[in-house]
């Protein structure tokens, strides 16, 4: 999606979190390594935790947005769980983990 929408305004930021199962637990080299031999094309930031007291600022701002809240509550449950921003830095819209980035095409479309 980033490769087909870049040009239009389409950022995709992905920050890397191992509070889920140590599903990431190499060294930024290696997760970025990672990611690139599936030939990603987006921003990609250094390892953060995006739930508890040590959770990185923007995240507690991004879960504590109208449109950031989770379903049973704001901690997010899984990695993955995707924030779809606006051009004027609002969050309009949080996914579930479980959602293909596929189907939230439809929803940037409108936003682009």
């Amino acid at each position: 999606m980033h490769a087909k929408y870049a040009e239009r305004g389409l950022s995709i930021l992905a920050f890397p979190c191992n509070q889920f199962g140590n599903q990431e637990p190499g060294t930024h080299a290696q997760i970025k390594h990672h990611v690139r031999s599936y030939n990603a094309q987006f921003d990609l930031f250094s390892k953060i935790k995006v739930n508890g007291q040590e959770a990185h600022s923007l995240w507690k701002w991004l879960k504590a947005q109208p449109n950031g809240k989770g379903f049973l509550g704001n901690g997010i449950k899984w990695n993955f769980t995707k924030f779809l921003i606006d051009r004027n830095g609002q969050v309009v819209r949080r996914y579930s983990p479980l959602k293909d980035p596929i189907a939230i095409e439809v929803d940037v479309l409108k936003y682009l």
